[in-house]
């Protein structure tokens, strides 16, 4: 668990994908863990502290079959 703080004009989606290389599910489950975000427009302000979980972000790969 990471404890992130915001810079001005930031956004939730924006920050997940950074941290966890895409927002599939992450954004969801950044907000479960981060209440108090509700009080706050989509654009952040400077120093929020958000609540980064662990989550487990292996991604099924999709594979490319050359020769048969």
């Amino acid at each position: 668990m990471i404890v992130y703080k915001t810079k001005d004009g930031e956004t939730l989606d924006y920050i997940c994908w950074k941290h966890y290389g895409h927002t599939n599910g992450t954004v969801e489950k950044v907000l479960e863990n981060n209440r108090h975000l509700e009080n706050y427009d989509a654009v952040l302000i400077a120093g929020i502290e958000i609540v980064l979980p662990e989550i487990n972000t292996q991604k099924n790969k999709e594979t490319v079959r050359l020769w048969s």
